[in-house]
């Protein structure tokens, strides 16, 4: 029996060029982009062709940003390890340096490319941080408070404030980062928090230290969504409401569905979303 497989488009830097500004991508502007590369078809050139493709829709006058997170930060559990392992990674793990600090893996191949890129500007935080390439990088990336890195005075707030956008490139709608800065800046009561350790560079010419940090729960999430959704992911919830509400678009990049967030509208509405359904703790209303 002959079988029939699916051929991947070839997809150039024209043509991601010519996609991106019909998704809305304008030049000068701001954008954190999210990226899922064997969504878009077989890009000739790979992570690089997608960052060019990038810059050249974005302008001169342009910048792009991606999260990076740490690849190989230490682990969450370092109580559970026994002593001897515990002792390496306490003594031993090299400090979060973002010039080498590989970006997580999990997020796709563009954000190390943006960490790598020439000129790049990194934020600074083991696990909330952020890469960003252009005139407003370094606006951008300029100091990233070590707790609560979602909230006010960090990356995530100053894309917002810039008038940025959020590009979805064939990501998953659970992937969309800035929820968590709407989750940081919402008024409600009852916010699961976390405590994790890392090694980090402190003084000059630097010294290594392990820092406890202490955030909202952006993996479980910083309130009980399942009371309200079930098994429903929240993030994605969110984002598909802020679509059927105005504060996005969708369209095609390459071969993917691909969605065009603006920032603020998407944090105003995310933030109401979650005010409304948890701010006086009545978690039946939806």
């Amino acid at each position: 029996m002959e079988r029939c497989y699916r051929v991947a488009m070839l997809v150039s830097r024209s043509r991601l060029v010519r996609d991106l500004r019909g998704l809305g991508l304008e030049p000068g502007g701001v954008a954190m982009v999210h990226c899922r590369m064997s969504s878009l078809g077989h890009v000739a050139g790979g992570a690089e062709t997608v960052v060019r493709a990038l810059l050249d829709a974005s302008g001169p006058g342009g910048t792009i940003m991606s999260y990076t997170g740490w690849q190989d930060e230490p682990p969450d559990d370092l109580g559970d390890l026994d002593e001897e392992s515990r002792r390496v990674y306490l003594e031993e793990h090299p400090p979060y340096d973002p010039c080498v600090a590989l970006a997580r893996r999990d997020h796709g191949r563009i954000p190390e490319a943006l960490r790598t890129w020439p000129g790049a500007r990194h934020s600074g935080h083991p696990e909330a941080g952020v890469a960003a390439v252009g005139p407003l990088a370094d606006a951008l990336t300029a100091g990233h408070p070590y707790d609560d890195a979602y909230g006010a005075d960090t990356p995530y707030a100053r894309l917002v404030e810039l008038g940025g956008r959020v590009a979805m490139l064939g990501a998953p709608l659970d992937t969309v980062t800035l929820v968590h800065h709407a989750e940081a800046v919402a008024k409600v009561p009852g916010k699961r928090r976390v405590s994790y350790g890392s090694p980090v560079i402190v003084g000059n010419p630097g010294e290594r230290v392990w820092r406890t940090f202490s955030d909202i729960d952006t993996s479980e999430g910083a309130l009980p969504y399942e009371r309200v959704l079930g098994e429903e992911d929240y993030i994605e919830h969110i984002t598909r409401s802020a679509l059927s509400a105005g504060a996005g678009r969708s369209g095609r990049v390459g071969e993917a569905t691909a969605y065009l967030f603006d920032a603020r509208g998407l944090v105003e509405h995310a933030v109401g979303w979650i005010e409304r359904n948890f701010a006086s703790g009545d978690l039946d209303r939806r």
